[in-house]
């Protein structure tokens, strides 16, 4: 029997094995997990990240005497604070690559047409032939194709489909609560020098509170996704995912490093579109597939 490190042989050579999600996809299938402590992880990203929108305009930007302080940080970290909860959209509502349930029968074997001595290998848990790099997630019940983690903050698996996204994702945050700690800093130093109430229109107490919290809250996102900006972009230059590093798997494909690495996953050479996170997206397909069947087709 031979060992997981040929399991190159596996997929390569039969496209049907690597083109499963990407036929998914093209069907127009919304990809959502029902995982309840996913739903609540995103539930709460989203609301962090709408309270830090509103003390950052309502408690430090608009009562300033400043016209252009106001409006140039209000537009910089609002835009940039769109492009985080659209990266997080896109990373929870992408399809990672996940290979298509119940696809190991026999008819579908013998169609392969396997040559003597090929190896593929089936996943006991989802009944799928499982192509090399994937791995079998227990939350989302599937195989997915280079698989690094499952986030419950994205609610959804970190794989081939949506890396790109969660890179944008811990990039944008890690941004925005860089920004908001400046400000907060910014906004405490200017306000001990005159009175707190002309420096906002809560209550002292009240403010400082807010403030304090949002401190708080950006330190902790920033330490977060910083680090996890810093292992995904690793991973990407050293084409290894963060399973393949802690199972110490040897690599038995081509790897593509460096910009060889960001290209594959970023879709091709760098371009603004690279910070996109709306590039790409059909949502006139989705909304033409809602209409002929009555409702969105949630993937389990």
């Amino acid at each position: 029997m031979q060992s997981s490190g040929h399991r190159l042989r596996d997929v390569e050579q039969h496209q049907p094995l690597l083109n499963g999600g990407e036929e998914e996809v093209a069907s127009g299938r919304v990809w959502f997990i029902q995982d309840s402590c996913g739903i609540v992880c995103a539930v709460m990203t989203w609301s962090l990240v709408m309270y830090a929108q509103f003390v950052v305009n309502f408690v430090m930007l608009l009562p300033s005497k400043s016209f252009w302080y106001s409006l140039i940080n209000g537009v910089a970290f609002n835009f940039m604070a769109v492009l985080a909860l659209m990266s997080h959209l896109r990373t929870m509502l992408s399809d990672p690559g996940a290979v298509p349930k119940g696809n190991a029968t026999k008819e579908y074997m013998d169609s392969l047409q396997l040559k003597p001595g090929e190896v593929i290998y089936k996943c006991p848990k989802c009944s799928s032939i499982k192509p090399e790099r994937a791995h079998h997630c227990s939350i989302c019940k599937r195989c997915i194709r280079k698989m690094d983690h499952h986030c419950p903050w994205v609610n959804n698996c970190v794989g081939e489909n949506n890396q790109r996204f969660f890179v944008l994702f811990t990039m944008y945050i890690a941004s925005i609560s860089l920004h908001a700690l400046c400000l907060s800093g910014f906004h405490f130093v200017t306000c001990v020098k005159v009175q707190w109430n002309e420096c906002s229109d809560f209550s002292p107490p009240v403010a400082v509170m807010l403030l304090i919290f949002l401190c708080l809250e950006a330190l902790l996102f920033l330490t977060f996704t910083a680090v996890m900006f810093g292992t995904q972009i690793h991973s990407i230059c050293n084409d290894e995912t963060e399973i393949e590093r802690l199972k110490n798997e040897k690599p038995t494909w081509e790897r593509r490093v460096r910009w060889e690495g960001m290209k594959a996953v970023f879709g091709g050479p760098p371009s603004p579109l690279w910070f996109n996170p709306f590039a790409g997206l059909r949502l006139r397909r989705l909304l033409m597939v809602r209409g002929r069947k009555g409702g969105a087709e949630f993937s389990v």
